[in-house]
């Protein structure tokens, strides 16, 4: 049902019940309602008047609102008791500029969701200026008519604009009814121009009958709009997924448990990628290539996996359930350089393996040395089954074996000496199984 009803002349009308007082409150947050008192600023010859009527407006002293094409009207009372009927004149768009208007809203398929949603997106306004359809008021044409006198504005009537100033704060439809389109009328013909006509031609050389925006227009338009609003900041956390519980029984081949872990997975990648991308340096964080198909596989397995989807990641994988849970094990400790250093082995010689040795005479003393086995990348200390991993990079990462396999047993470490600590087990990870 429309919010506007028919008013005793049969046209479209609404009236706005008072507002309380604006005590502590700007009369206009929204940009269109800032521009809707700047036109009276513009209008107004006498700041007083102005201001007069921001005390009065301000102090509640306004009544019910009427709105209709063309006019607005209010019933503004004196701090003495006096009460004087103001009005305020707009002059209605044209039936040419309606037309074009409602052609505008159809054509894009965001304003056209947004207003059969019954919201007034403010990116129609600002389109529809710079296409000459003016919805906002220029200047001069607030015209005041008060029955206190004044040939001017007066302060009843700049009451009055500051409470319309509340109002399309709140309702930007109100816009539309002033300027002669009540709600339910716009949106029924915005409704028609959108249900599409198979047999009618496009415009000669417009696609799709699209219209197009003047070079001149748009560049004469660009410091009349207002700023773009500064990037939201990053959400504290991802969100969680929506319910997919919708009563219907699932097609087989979809897993609704295995559906939301991966939606809640992928919030969570895009989290981190919007952190990364908005850090200090911006996209300059991003990282430098995508994942290949098995490391997105691990990333995905690092959670409370659904049972159902377990064996299917591990089968991605390339690995059984427990490889899998060891590749998580990395995943979490580095990441994909972690699992490079857990499934393979690099070249080590020259000048790295030189690097390598020298690393390790540096981090003991000669009768502290621990006993090593080198197989390439791998030093293992047999006896007390640990390893440590030379990563490309020069990091070392500890390695304990456990069940009869090796997995990661911390963070990496350029000095040998700490890694090889943070692998020898503690009493309660200690295990009487070696490699």
């Amino acid at each position: 049902m429309s919010r506007f009803e028919r008013g005793p002349q049969g046209g479209p009308e609404h009236t706005f019940a008072a507002l309380p007082p604006a005590r502590g409150r700007a009369f206009a947050r929204t940009w269109w309602g800032r521009a809707w008192l700047a036109a009276l600023e513009d209008a107004a010859l006498e700041a007083t008047a102005v201001k007069a009527g921001r005390r009065l407006a301000r102090a509640g002293e306004v009544g019910a609102v009427t709105v209709r094409p063309g006019r607005v009207t209010a019933v503004v009372r004196e701090p003495k008791g006096a009460a004087h009927r103001a009005d305020v004149l707009l002059p209605e768009l044209s039936e040419r500029e309606w037309d074009r208007f409602v052609d505008l809203a159809g054509r894009q398929a965001g304003h056209l969701a947004a207003l059969l949603d019954g919201d007034l997106p403010s990116h129609l306004i600002e389109d529809a200026a710079v296409r000459g359809i003016e919805l906002l008021p220029g200047l001069g044409e607030l015209e005041p008519e008060c029955d206190c006198g004044a040939w001017d504005h007066c302060g009843h009537t700049a009451a009055l604009c500051h409470q319309v100033a509340r109002l399309l704060d709140e309702d930007p439809f109100v816009l539309l009814l002033m300027r002669g389109r009540g709600e339910s009328t716009f949106l029924r013909e915005l409704n028609e121009r959108s249900t599409p006509h198979p047999d009618a031609p496009a415009e000669p050389g417009e696609p799709f009958g699209a219209e197009g925006v003047d070079a001149a227009e748009a560049w004469a338009a660009a410091d009349i709009l207002p700023a773009l609003p500064a990037l939201p900041a990053v959400p504290e956390a991802p969100g969680g997924p929506p319910s997919y519980d919708t009563g219907i029984a699932p097609p087989t081949a979809v897993d609704p448990e295995a559906l939301r872990y991966l939606a809640g997975k992928t919030a969570q990648e895009a989290h981190r990628l919007l952190g990364r991308a908005l850090g200090g340096s911006g996209f300059q964080n991003r990282e430098h290539r995508a994942l290949t198909a098995a490391e997105d596989v691990v990333r995905l397995a690092d959670g409370a996996v659904p049972a159902a989807a377990a064996d299917r990641l591990a089968e991605g994988s390339g690995r059984d359930r427990a490889g899998l849970a060891t590749a998580v094990r990395a995943w979490r400790l580095g990441g994909p350089p972690a699992l490079a250093v857990l499934d393979g082995q690099w070249q080590v010689r020259d000048a790295a393996l030189a690097r390598a040795r020298a690393a390790l005479d540096a981090a003991w003393e000669t009768d502290e040395r621990p006993s090593f086995r080198q197989d390439g990348t791998r030093w293992t200390v047999a006896d007390e089954g640990v390893q440590l991993r030379l990563g490309p990079d020069g990091r070392w990462w500890p390695y304990r074996a456990e069940g009869g396999h090796w997995v990661p047993a911390g963070a990496p470490d350029r000095n040998p000496a700490t890694a090889l600590a943070t692998a020898r087990p503690t009493p309660e990870t200690r295990s009487p199984e070696g490699s």
